[in-house]
């Protein structure tokens, strides 16, 4: 296969955007599970409501030690 590109094309300076199933959603963080955790929550919708859960136990177990 010849290249046909001429040698002053410049792609360096060019945003690479990710099309297609699986790629990444913009501003989201992504966090990967070990596979005991992973079987326990089947979405992470799943994952963020029991997050949420304990983050609000904590606070609640935070201002119950300041009492």
């Amino acid at each position: 296969m010849e290249d046909e590109l001429r040698p002053e094309y410049d792609f360096s300076n060019l945003k690479i955007v990710a099309r297609g199933p699986g790629r990444k959603v913009s501003g989201k963080t992504t966090v990967t599970l070990d596979p005991d955790v992973a079987e326990m929550f089947p979405t992470s919708e799943a994952v963020n409501e029991a997050l949420r859960l304990l983050v609000r136990v904590a606070k609640e177990s935070e201002i119950q030690l300041q009492k």
